[in-house]
């Protein structure tokens, strides 16, 4: 499968968002209208190593897709883990490349997106590692239990939620594989709609 046809695939997929999901997203994307200049998104989910990474990538794939240059996207979480295995697979299966930069417990990885473009950096991190902005931002939960343990974002000029079921569900099954491409292609969906309004 290539970039090329994920994102065909799932710009074609808009109808599989729900009204409700869709007011979410919008909410979001209103967000990024009324800020001026540089936007900075960071997603956090707890250990920084599945649903926040993916949707930071997606979302930064979208901006340069629609052409966004203002938008920079991060990632972080309430502790640091690893990037999971099954994730990077998944962006793998739908035309990303993927080179491991770093050895040890939490690698860092390249996630290239195009020719002309610089690869994404990707690792697990705490939301607020020196490498996410500390100013300027909006904070994004994409699951409950980060929600819960940050009832506060320092400095954060909006916090809202986008909440994703945790692929995690299905480690260790004969469905993995599919569960995390299932929610990879969810989050690339409904990132592509996201920015789509500010075409």
């Amino acid at each position: 499968m290539s970039l090329d046809y994920t994102i065909k695939k799932n710009l074609e997929d808009f109808h599989l968002i729900s009204d409700d999901r869709r007011k979410e997203l919008e909410l979001l994307c209103n967000l990024i209208l009324e800020k001026e200049g540089k936007t900075n998104l960071i997603f956090i989910c707890t250990h920084n190593s599945r649903r926040s990474i993916l949707t930071q990538i997606w979302a930064q794939i979208a901006a340069d897709y629609y052409g966004l240059r203002n938008i920079t996207c991060y990632s972080g979480g309430t502790e640091s883990t690893a990037f999971y295995p099954s994730a990077i697979e998944a962006l793998k299966q739908q035309g990303l490349l993927v080179q491991k930069i770093s050895e040890g417990t939490n690698p860092i990885y390249g996630i290239k997106f195009s020719n002309s473009k610089s690869p994404i950096l990707c690792f697990s991190k705490k939301y607020d590692n020196f490498f996410n902005p500390k100013t300027n931002f909006i904070a994004i939960m994409t699951c409950d239990q980060a929600e819960q343990n940050c009832p506060l974002i320092p400095n954060a000029n909006h916090r809202i939620s986008i909440k994703y079921e945790d692929p995690k569900i299905a480690d260790g099954t004969s469905f993995e594989k599919e569960k995390y491409l299932q929610r990879s292609s969810q989050i690339c969906r409904e990132m592509l709609r996201r920015l789509i309004i500010q075409k």
